[in-house]
């Protein structure tokens, strides 16, 4: 028994420090670059690949293979991707989300090259770097982790490296060289990853595909080390290794036993499911802001050629006809996607396990194999499937609820691999499992059209969730999901439902899908499937209906028509070049055809704009406030009309007359020790205008984001009324009526800006049609200008836009954070005006402000704030006469 725990002791050693060498690489790259290089598998096989290339086809001694790979081929290949494809990203501001479809693109590309080069069969002839004992292997663990952890920390590199992750900005300015920093990193993360490929090949099948996902993985042990401790990433893939290697031991009985073998033979995924669902503070600083391609506009005739193409294969026979029934299927899988990601902005990297879940249900009911339930006939069993898989979207869509970005992607990745490991992988589903279509349908001629009708009622859908109140909601969830939130949308609720339908329109392609195979297979729906699906919709335009189905009909005619991996090759290559083409091919090609259109737009002469003028003024007659073409839109009236405000029914929740609408008591907050208030009381009363004013960390904001609700104090009270609303989220208190307004602007640039003051109004349930109407008006912003899209538009009318969504809510209480920002002196003033005019309408207006002339002008009263304390309140004159003394003094 001692002999059989210490040889699984030692292979469990030997899987740790590859794990080990995954984690360390992946820590230094994202240290480095602030990038979780997704592409990491990808570049450990196709080392493994050149490895075999070199010394079993062409003959080549070990140590020369091992040295062309690991010291040429693999820094060489971290450096390209640096400085070819991420690089420019990061010149052009480093969108989070462009990052995460440029390192799937590479990943992508790097797999299809792969299957292009080398086929898509498994090879189990790679050369042994290190001998099976795991001694030497564990040594290069250890010796790299030292040597990296007193690189970091005792030179001058590791200096300049933990600048440039601090902020990346700031360390240029202090005349750091961050690219070289950066393509360290990368050089080191490459050479980490091709170490791991050609160690771990050997003992793996080497195939373009398992490979990569085998290493992508073991991401856990990054994740546990919270992408920073190369001491804890180790120790935890070790630890990993090892248990994972004395499970094999165990041999439950009962039906429970093949779950306990795939958790024994995956523990690797099962840390990587709790790592990614119990640490979401990985990766926050990294956001999805919204879709590159949200405002490319479809082009005109578009759907016409869409149909017909959709139709062409009905004229089709033989393999041509039955590998077109999976265009269909597929541009519903990818339809979820538009919902998920295009619509709501949110990543997810799993929705290939609710397609595969869709055609595995849909096989077992029409089998009569699903438990608890009859055989049933195909039509009902994809009905049923797709009821029952649709609440499984919660398993994404709870994690969304507290993660963006980086957590988020890798909480859906980690889903994705966890159904594709303890479900698709059991005995019930791949012992043949078939599937029918339904009859009447059964040729493939027939089953296209029933196809065609079920794509119909899935766009149908699909266009639903954009148009109307929830499309709006969605658009503005998208943009900036804090302003969506102090806009009143329920944006917890909004995404369970946006994964939720994203989950149903899976299941419904999956079980199509199923049933034009004619039989499930867990191959067509594992994780790097779903990964070239995610970075497919993307780049053709994650936003657009018309993408999905182009992506879907490129996947299908791609891999049915060349060889295998051309279709992955493609889409990576278009995913790399997202940072040089954000709106996607569509908008670059446009773009190019502009710039290269000969002689420019047209100019009229003089005389010719002059008749024009004369033409556009007599037929606008009728609607005078249309200001001419080239003139500023109107400015605020000087005077606003105090129009009655609509109010929300809000039970007993509005304070009496004259008592104090907002008040805070005792409030302390805290942040990684660092006290930023320390017992703040404050009171904010109807009918005046409270300022707050101090010096950069005084705590200003952080009382400010109490009171609004997006941060939670460690203790006191925040009492809205006789209401405590301490725990109150912030949509919760707009629909109480607190609103709020942002120092970074928190407009929805893809709506216009009507339809931004409309989302004020509906999520803050006014009833009054007209309320969205009269706040466009009182800011001066009817007219053509309600039409516009506010991409684009100057801040101060942006400022406008965010001030008249606030309003249009009929807010009680309105908290404003540096309302002046970014205005000139016209502005200012105008703005001053408008407060001025609510405050004398009774509504209680906070302002945090740094300008004191417009604090001395607008305020009431004035509390300075000085390390987390109110240290003065009183009259504007009063209080900033005396801050004016202390100045003098000091």
């Amino acid at each position: 028994m001692s002999s059989l725990t210490y040889d699984l002791t030692l292979a469990g050693l030997s899987v740790g420090g590859a794990a080990a060498l995954t984690g360390i690489g992946l820590i230094v790259t994202y240290r480095a670059t602030g990038v979780l290089n997704f592409a990491h598998g990808a570049i450990a096989m196709v080392c493994a690949y050149v490895l075999r290339q070199c010394v079993v086809e062409w003959g080549w001694p070990l140590w020369a293979g091992a040295a062309v790979t690991l010291l040429l081929l693999a820094p060489a290949l971290g450096v390209l991707l640096e400085r070819l494809v991420f690089r420019p990203l990061s010149v052009l501001g480093g969108d989070p989300a462009q990052t995460l479809v440029a390192s799937l693109g590479v990943f992508v590309l790097l797999v299809g090259g792969a299957a292009l080069l080398w086929g898509q069969g498994a090879r189990d002839d790679a050369p042994e770097l290190v001998p099976a004992d795991p001694w030497g292997q564990l040594a290069v663990v250890l010796v790299l982790a030292a040597g990296v952890g007193s690189v970091i920390r005792w030179t001058r590199f590791g200096r300049e490296l933990r600048a440039v992750v601090d902020d990346r900005r700031l360390a240029v300015l202090g005349g750091i060289d961050a690219d070289r920093v950066a393509a360290a990193g990368w050089a080191f993360g490459s050479f980490t990853a091709g170490l791991t490929g050609v160690l771990l090949a050997p003992f793996v099948r080497l195939d373009p595909y398992g490979l990569p996902l085998l290493v992508m993985e073991v991401v856990a042990v990054a994740v546990a080390a919270r992408m920073r401790s190369l001491p804890v990433a180790v120790v935890t893939a070790l630890a990993i290794g090892v248990g994972q290697s004395q499970l094999t031991r165990l041999h439950p009985s009962g039906r429970a036993e093949p779950l306990l073998q795939a958790v024994g033979a995956n523990l690797f995924v099962v840390a990587l499911l709790l790592a990614a669902l119990a640490l979401p503070r990985v990766g926050t600083r990294d956001a999805l802001p919204r879709t590159a391609t949200a405002r490319v506009p479809t082009p005109q005739g578009a759907w016409i050629v869409a149909v017909v193409l959709f139709l062409l294969p009905l004229g089709f026979a033989g393999s041509d006809l039955h590998t077109s029934v999976q265009v269909p299927a597929l541009g519903v899988v990818l339809l979820s996607l538009v919902v998920v990601t295009g619509r709501s902005g949110q990543i997810s990297l799993g929705q290939a396990a609710y397609a595969g879940l869709g055609a595995l249900f849909t096989a077992l009911l029409a089998a009569g194999r699903f438990p608890g339930l009859p055989r049933l006939p195909e039509p009902a069993a994809l009905a049923l499937a797709v009821v029952l898989v649709a609440p499984l979207g919660l398993l994404t869509g709870w994690p969304a609820i507290t993660r963006r970005g980086l957590a988020l992607a890798l909480a859906t990745f980690a889903v994705g691999v966890g159904v594709s490991r303890f479900v698709f992988a059991q005995p019930y589903a791949t012992s043949g499992l078939s599937l029918g279509r339904p009859e009447g349908f059964d040729g493939d001629r027939a089953y296209y059209v029933l196809e065609l009708a079920l794509l119909a009622v899935a766009l149908l859908a699909t266009r639903a969730l954009r148009r109307g109140r929830t499309g709006r909601a969605l658009a503005a969830l998208r943009d900036h999901e804090s302003g969506a939130s102090a806009a009143g949308v329920r944006v917890p609720a909004l995404k369970l439902l946006v994964f939720v339908s994203g989950a149903a329109l899976a299941a419904l392609g999956g079980g199509m899908l199923g049933m034009g195979l004619r039989a499930f297979d867990p191959t067509a729906y594992d994780p790097v499937r779903g990964l070239l699906w995610f970075a497919a919709v993307v780049v053709l335009g994650a936003d657009s209906t018309l993408g999905a189905l182009g992506a879907a009909a490129l996947l299908v005619g791609l891999d049915a028509g060349a060889r295998g991996g051309v279709a992955a090759a493609l889409i990576g290559v278009l995913a790399v070049l997202v940072g040089r083409f954000p709106g996607g091919p569509y908008e670059a090609v446009r773009a190019l055809a502009g710039r290269r259109r000969p002689g420019g737009p047209a100019v009229l002469t003089p005389l010719g704009a002059e008749v024009r003028h004369r033409l556009r003024a007599s037929l606008r007659a009728p609607n005078r406030d249309i200001p001419p073409d080239g003139a500023p839109p109107p400015p605020v009236p000087p005077s606003p009309d105090r129009a009655p405000r609509t109010r929300r029914t809000r039970g007993n929740t509005a304070p009496a007359e004259g008592r104090a609408v907002l008040t805070a008591h005792a409030l302390h907050a805290r942040y990684d020790g660092f006290t930023a208030l320390a017992g703040v009381d404050l009171s904010v009363p109807p009918g005046r205008i409270t300022a707050i004013v101090g010096p950069n960390g005084a705590g200003k904001s952080t009382l400010f984001h109490c009171l609004s609700g997006t941060v939670r104090p460690t203790h006191g009270q925040v009492r809205y009324g006789d209401r405590d609303i301490t725990r109150l989220s912030p949509h919760a208190r707009t629909r109480l009526g607190i609103a709020r307004t942002f120092q970074q602007l928190a407009v929805f640039p893809t709506l216009t800006v009507a339809e931004n003051v409309q989302v004020g109004a509906e999520q803050g349930h006014v009833t009054d049609p007209a309320a969205a109407a009269r706040a466009l008006r009182l800011l001066a912003l009817d007219g053509p200008l309600r039409h516009a899209p506010a991409a684009g538009l100057p801040t101060g009318t942006l400022r406008r836009v965010e001030l008249a969504r606030a309003l249009a809510g009929s807010p009680d209480v309105l908290l404003l954070d540096e309302p002046a920002a970014g205005l000139d002196t016209a502005e200012v003033t105008a703005l001053a005006r408008v407060l001025r005019a609510l405050a004398a309408d009774g509504t209680a207006l906070l302002v945090v402000e740094h300008d004191l002339d417009l604090v001395a002008d607008l305020a009431d009263v004035v509390h300075v704030m000085t390390a987390g304390r109110v240290i003065t309140s009183g009259p504007p004159a009063h209080v900033l006469d005396t801050l004016d003394a202390r100045e003098s003094a000091v």
